[in-house]
């Protein structure tokens, strides 16, 4: 290997431990949020502009700065998929805790339960994924991925319940899991990027590292109520993670990493995250449901 070579592999090492470092800790930072905000202001404003589209954001710039355009375009495309089965993941977090209610331990019952779940259905994903590219671009995946995380999460919510505010603080070693968790996976995803796979990076930037530590540190602290109601508004707001990716697809590679993140983000954002919280208050509302 000449000097030049291994000077050049040496600086790429560099920036991919950068990226990776960077965007887990701006991933583990963010993440603490949506726990506090639902215990603040209960599942339904916490639930659906707490899950605005956060750890989705280092991931991108991660993976545009590592992989390129191509490593980008690819894990965003199977992204809208990986919010389908985190739909499902909470969906789970309404439906398990009366399957398992007479269990001597309900949330771990529900924990682990919901969490095999979803790497089965991950598993079965990937797979059809490699299948599905050889019909569609992969951005008419992403959008497919979107229409049908909107079917779900529209299901899920059209009976809405309750969706109360939090009594007791969630404790801080359960915040620090949370952020570690959340760091963890996409600095996972960013390293996947890296090693050529975009797929498997696509799946780890969306693993439900928020979902899980909220759901079961809510639980923990507030009882199975509140996370049971808070499931519903954070699976409709998730599907802004989903316009992200889409946005972030052209955005990024047109604009560059801060523009096309702006871009993005206030897309998805002011396109979903807040129009969906002003449908689902007025459905809270006609159902005379008080959060």
């Amino acid at each position: 290997m000449t000097v030049s070579s291994l000077v050049l592999k040496r600086g790429c090492d560099w920036m991919l431990a950068t990226s990776i470092l960077l965007s887990a800790l701006f991933a583990g930072l963010v993440a603490t949020a949506v726990t506090v905000a639902i215990e603040k202001w209960g599942g339904l404003i916490g639930g659906l502009l707490g899950t605005a589209p956060s750890t989705i954001v280092p991931a991108a710039i991660g993976m545009y700065m590592v992989g390129g355009e191509d490593a980008l375009v690819t894990s965003m495309s199977v992204v809208p998929l990986g919010m389908v089965l985190n739909a499902l993941f909470l969906g789970a977090w309404i439906l398990f805790p009366r399957v398992f209610a007479k269990t001597r331990s309900p949330l771990l019952a529900v924990t682990v339960s919901s969490l095999v779940m979803w790497a089965i259905m991950g598993a079965v994903m990937l797979w059809s994924v490699d299948n599905l590219f050889a019909f569609m671009t992969e951005k008419t995946l992403a959008a497919f991925g979107f229409v049908l995380l909107f079917v779900v999460a529209v299901l899920f919510n059209w009976k809405p319940q309750a969706a109360p505010k939090g009594s007791k603080s969630v404790s801080t070693l359960v915040l620090v899991a949370r952020g570690s968790m959340a760091a963890l996976a996409i600095g996972i995803a960013v390293w996947f990027s890296g090693q050529g796979q975009p797929l498997l990076a696509g799946l780890a930037s969306v693993f439900p590292a928020i979902f899980i530590t909220s759901m079961v540190a809510l639980w923990l602290a507030q009882g199975q109520s509140v996370p049971q109601g808070a499931a519903g508004p954070m699976m409709l707001g998730g599907a802004s993670v989903a316009i992200y990716a889409n946005l972030a697809m052209w955005s990024l590679p047109a604009y560059g990493v801060f523009l096309g993140t702006v871009i993005a983000w206030f897309g998805s954002v002011l396109g979903w995250s807040v129009p969906a919280f002003l449908v689902l208050r007025n459905v809270h509302k006609r159902a005379n449901i008080n959060d």
